[in-house]
């Protein structure tokens, strides 16, 4: 039995999506049929495309026969099918145009020279960052996607971005893909966008002959793995896979196993497997995050363009070159006192990671438990992202090597419980260097600078350094000669910053507040803030000194007001009133009056200045007697 249907839409576009979405398993019936439409142009040659039933109907003449009764409009459509079917047989028409839908997607390989239409390929945007080839096939089901058609796209770090590009067999499937633009994965709805050929080969395109041979071997399932130990071997691969409750076999045993390497011969950690069967992928991936070695391991379902992006990666010398500072052109700065942070390649540091965001240093001690005693004087240094808030993550400093590895071993993937939440914490082992890299900021240090605590007067300036934040003036984390800063007023929090703990001995003590990214720029602004902080100071002595001269002033006008007054009386004593006298002359100052009580001090040269200019007398008061 085979369908016969008006158009492709109706299973391609509506029965196949809709039952996928339902977890509905369709019969094989549904999965061939043959378009009417298609069949009725190809015959008929007709100049203009048929998009319906009455349309064909009217090209053949075949009118409505009067003595049937009417019918609802679904069910004539049906008759009219009919009808038209048997016609194109009586024509002696053969339908041959079957048309297949398929509803898994198979494996293929695409080279770096091979062409590709650009009128069959479209950008899905929005995936699930977990979503395999398979998840996507499933977004375009009833559509034919080509062979190895789904190719999804990596970051610069090597991670998926929530791109793919997908491949079809032909313009006319594309079309009806960029129909479901919008349309839902779960609960998050996708955006499609054509593309060109060249997007896809430039994704999916290959030519390591080392990727081609592996992928040649027709394995329906593609997995990925990642944080395999560096010197981590095939048959270890296997007996990762072959052990357990559920064990798998891997196609082609060793030959099935491609890792992924740089392009000196050393391993990056990343290797691909492939299973012959597709129930294998079940079985495989039930074994994520278990051990090899030391290393839990991540598994992920993969896909034949992403085989070939990574070798293609891997292999290019510029993925690995060292990232230039975004601070280069400025003078680097260290962060922190080289008191606090250790350095060295001795792993004797442990990294924590996945902590709940409400976890405290007495926490961490408890998570730890008995190895909290091994570790050393301030070693617990937790990490802030650029809000200043917890990260999740925290550094801490142990007494030796054995310590770190015991610790990383025996606590790694346990589960901190606060309250309610409970979270497993990652703990890995690393050395000194890797916690200083981290927590100055990538930035090495070339002079150390030492905390408010231990500064001589003057030294610190709360006021212009923006790394720093406190609350008030703590007391010192270790004995110093040198007084103690005045305490300083909280100030701004840089909006990116690190921030260590106190050490796991002194819990109680305040944070540092580190900014790796704006210290450069906060050393120019503290230059600035210096040259702008010595000028108002030069502004304020020189208004101090204006109002002091302004008090002389006021002080010596009060000395002459006074002896102006016995002067008139004196006068009047000598002359009653009425009494005709000659005009004296003015009267002179006093031997003894001081000149600088007329002369007024300079004005003030700086604008910041507070202080008002008093307007001054430039000669002194005379008296003249009334007659």
């Amino acid at each position: 039995m085979i369908f016969v249907t008006d158009g492709q839409l109706p299973l391609r576009q509506c029965l196949h999506p809709e039952a996928c979405s339902k977890n509905i398993q369709l019969s094989e019936f549904y999965e061939s049929f043959y378009d009417l439409r298609k069949e009725f142009s190809s015959f008929y040659h007709a100049a203009e495309e048929m998009h319906s039933i009455r349309a064909m109907v009217e090209y053949l003449g075949m009118l409505p026969n009067p003595d049937l009764e009417p019918i609802e409009f679904q069910a004539e459509d049906v008759r009219n099918m009919l009808n038209l079917v048997l016609r194109l047989i009586a024509d002696g028409h053969k339908f041959n145009q079957l048309e297949v839908i398929t509803v898994r997607l198979e494996p293929g390989i695409c080279s770096k020279n091979e062409e590709v239409d650009s009128n069959c390929v479209v950008r899905a945007r929005g995936l699930p960052w977990q979503s395999s080839d398979q998840d996507i096939a499933k977004f375009f089901r009833g559509l034919n996607v080509a062979k190895g058609g789904v190719a999804l796209c990596l970051s610069p770090q090597g991670r998926r971005n929530g791109e793919a590009l997908v491949r079809f067999v032909n313009q006319e499937h594309r079309d009806m893909a960029m129909k479901r633009h919008k349309h839902h994965i779960n609960n998050r709805y996708i955006e499609v966008y054509k593309a060109s050929g060249d997007d896809f080969v430039n994704v999916a395109g290959g030519s390591n002959n080392e990727a081609q041979a592996f992928l040649s071997k027709g394995g329906q399932v593609i997995i990925r793995m990642r944080g395999l130990p560096y010197d981590c071997t095939a048959r270890q691969v296997l007996e990762f896979f072959d052990s357990g409750n559920n064990p798998c076999s891997v196609l082609d045993g060793e030959e099935g196993v491609l890792f992924v390497k740089k392009p000196d011969g050393r391993a990056t950690g990343d290797a691909f497997v492939l299973f012959a069967q597709e129930d294998d992928a079940t079985a495989a991936l039930g074994k994520h995050r278990e051990l090899i070695g030391t290393r839990y391991i991540e598994l992920f379902r993969s896909t034949t363009a992403e085989v070939q992006q990574v070798l293609n990666r891997s292999m290019d010398p510029k993925t690995y070159e060292q990232q230039q500072p975004l601070i280069a052109q400025i003078p680097q700065v260290p962060l922190l006192p080289q008191h606090i942070i250790t350095s060295g390649t001795r792993k004797d540091c442990i990294r924590l990671r996945g902590l709940l965001y409400e976890a405290l240093v007495e926490h961490i001690l408890e998570f730890l438990g008995e190895h909290a005693k091994n570790i050393v004087f301030q070693g617990v240094h937790m990490v802030y992202n650029a809000q200043g808030q917890p990260s999740g993550e925290a550094f801490i400093q142990m007494d030796s090597e054995q310590s770190a590895f015991l610790a990383a071993q025996q606590r790694h993937n346990r589960y901190m419980v606060f309250g309610k939440k409970q979270r497993y914490i990652e703990v890995f082992q690393c050395s000194g260097e890797d916690m200083n890299l981290v927590l100055t900021g990538g930035i090495p240090a070339q002079k150390v600078l030492t905390s408010p605590g231990m500064s001589p007067p003057g030294a610190w300036d709360a006021t212009n350094m923006l790394p720093l934040r406190l609350t008030e003036a703590p007391a010192p984390l270790w004995p110093v000669s040198s007084p103690a800063s005045p305490p300083m007023a909280p100030q701004r929090a840089a909006p990116s910053a690190l921030m260590p703990s106190a050490a796991a001995a002194f819990p109680h003590h305040q944070m540092l507040l580190l900014n790796p990214r704006l210290a450069m720029a906060a050393a120019a602004h503290y230059q600035q803030q210096q040259q702008h902080q010595a000028a108002v100071a030069a502004a304020q002595a020189h208004a101090h000194a204006q109002v002091a001269a302004l008090q002389r002033f006021k002080s010596l006008q009060m000395m002459n007001a006074q002896n102006v007054a016995a002067m008139k009386r004196s006068w009047e004593q000598a002359f009653p009133a009425g009494a005709a006298a000659a005009v004296p002359a003015p009267i002179k100052r006093p031997s003894n009056f001081p000149q600088t009580a007329f002369s007024a001090p300079p004005p003030p040269t700086n604008a910041a200045a507070s202080v008002a200019t008093p307007v001054m007398y430039q000669q002194g008061p005379q008296f003249y007697p009334s007659l």
